[in-house]
Order: C-alpha cells, then structure tokens, then sequence
C-alpha cells in the first residue's frame, strides 16, 4: 500500500466525553490509515472504542482532538462526499432497517438520494441478484433470519453506491449459516474492489479475509498490520484471543 492509496489517515484523534464522571475519554491519541480495496480488521473487546471510532470517520459524531483526512482533505469539508461514499452496517439490523419489505428497504437510500427512478430500479435489481435476495424482494423485512437481514442492511448501503462498507461485529448472535451468509457478502464486497472495514472480536470468523489487522485496547491502537505478525506480537491484556491456537494459520480463520 502507498500513502497515495490512503482514504483516511487518521492523527492523534481523541474523543472525549466532559459531563461524564472525570471527563471520560474514549480514544486517545489514534492514528490510523485506512486505504483502497483493503479489507481492514479492527478488533478489539467490548468497550474498547470500536464503534465510537467508525461513528467518527463515517461523520456521525465529531472528534474532540486530532486530523483526520478523508482522500487527503480535511473530514469537515468532505461530508456530502463520506454520506455517498461510506456505508455502516450496524451490530443490530433491525435498527437499519426502515422498508417494509425488502424492495422497499433498498430503494430507501437511492430515493432519498433523489436518483432517477431509472437507475433506482436498476440498482435494486442488481443489489438483489447479488447479494442473493431476489426471492425474497416481497418478502417482510421483519420476517427475515439474522443472516438475511445483514444482507438487507449490506444491500441498502451497496445500492446507494457506497465504495466503503464497515461493519460492526457482523457476527454478533447469528448462528452458523448465518455467519456463512455474511462471510459471502464480505467475499463479494471484496472481488467488487470495495474497501471493507470489520470490527470485531471474533477473528476466528474472518481473519483469512484480512489485508490487515489492527488491535484497539481502551481507545489506542496499540498493534497494526500484517495479521500473523500482529498475532506475534498480542498481549494477553488487550483482550483480543488469537485464533490460530485453534487453527493452522491466519488463513484458515474462517467459518466459510
């Protein structure tokens, strides 16, 4: 990767709560490169700023202190830019989910994006035949199985025509063919050139999709990049467990 490839490079970004006990401090000093077509690992226990992190660069809350450059401008002059470009599939679908049906569900983004109905209804029939929802397209969006609703939730983002999707622990309280379902869609996102960030904690899941791996512990990044030399290097402390106990290497981390 060169620094020319870099979408965000993020310095000394801190978040800080002041009307919580102490003035709470949730990151500290991050810094952090994401570049194009990359498939980004952040993992890290609960609590450890995550979520907070990706909520920051997708511009939904603003950073206390540090730079943060998005395609090497400042993010401040880039949110029309970031609200077209960056997608976040959240833990919890159904907070997402806002059609009644499927179709409804993703023709939501482009609507609101007040494209054409042309190419809405282009961009629902090939959303639907990709992430293998067609079947479905009448079908309730309530009434769909945790592994299908991340798929709607994937589906939305990837009709508005996002090229960055980052998905917060994708896995979480899906059983195994649901897992398989959403480690296909982080596959196709990835032969599509989409760039893909990931947080999780359970790398066993996915580590073999990894361009890089980075590990965040109490709001710093405390280890990045090549995940097999990360894993070398992991403390216990960090709360973060390496996979390959269980597994011949990083390449074979993966329910897929």
């Amino acid at each position: 990767m060169t620094k020319a490839e870099a979408l965000y490079s993020v310095r000394g970004l801190r978040k800080v709560f002041p009307n919580s006990p102490g003035g709470f401090e949730a990151l500290s000093g991050v810094d952090l490169d994401i570049y194009r077509e990359e498939c980004l690992l952040i993992a890290g226990a609960n609590g450890s700023g995550k979520t907070l992190l990706m909520r920051i660069l997708a511009g939904l809350l603003p950073a206390t202190e540090g730079e943060i450059l998005f395609r090497g401008k400042p993010l401040e002059e880039c949110k029309n830019h970031i609200r077209r470009s960056v997608g976040l599939v959240f833990q919890d679908s159904d907070a997402q989910i806002l059609g009644e049906t499927v179709e409804e569900d993703i023709r939501f983004g482009p609507e609101n994006l007040k494209l054409q109905e042309k190419e809405i209804e282009s961009r629902l029939e090939e959303t639907l035949s990709l992430l293998e929802l067609s079947e479905k397209r009448g079908f309730a969006s309530r009434h769909l199985s945790g592994g299908e609703k991340r798929r709607l939730a994937v589906a939305g983002v990837l009709a508005m025509g996002c090229e960055i999707f980052i998905m917060d622990e994708p896995f979480a309280n899906l059983d195994w063919p649901g897992v398989v379902q959403v480690l296909k869609v982080i596959s196709l996102l990835k032969q599509s050139g989409k760039t893909v960030i990931v947080l999780t904690h359970e790398l066993e899941k996915v580590l073999a999709f990894a361009d890089r791996l980075a590990i965040l512990w109490k709001g710093k990044i405390r280890d990045s990049g090549n995940a097999e030399e990360v894993l070398e290097r992991l403390k216990p402390e960090w709360g973060v467990r390496d996979p390959r106990k269980s597994y011949r290497n990083a390449g074979d981390c993966t329910w897929l």
